[in-house]
């Protein structure tokens, strides 16, 4: 089995696939990924939020991450927190990402 920052790492690209429609940009570049654990064996640990809390396409967004991971690791246990403190702001956005927003 690959090592634990190599999963991490490909995770985090898993996650570059999955948009938040509305802003029209990868949840990693938006900065919604607060933390990404892997235990080393089959279950990886999300803290994530959302642009709003009243984000209408929230469970959808989840739903994605969730499908995405067991796409390419099917018997990983993936968990999803969604935390809403801190709050997200734009600060979070990453360079590549405001870049892609023209920011």
């Amino acid at each position: 089995m690959e090592n634990i920052e190599e999963v991490k790492k490909h995770i985090l690209e898993i996650l570059k696939e999955v948009m938040d429609p509305e802003v029209e940009l990868n949840i990693v570049d938006l900065g919604l990924i607060y933390n990404l654990d892997y235990d080393g064996e089959n279950r990886v640990n999300i803290i994530m939020t959302l642009s709003t809390p009243a984000c209408p396409l929230g469970d959808a967004i989840i739903l994605n991450v969730k499908e995405s991971i067991k796409k390419h690791y099917p018997d990983f246990e993936v968990n999803v927190n969604l935390v809403f403190d801190p709050p997200w702001t734009p600060n979070l956005i990453s360079e590549e990402g405001k870049a892609k927003l023209g920011m």
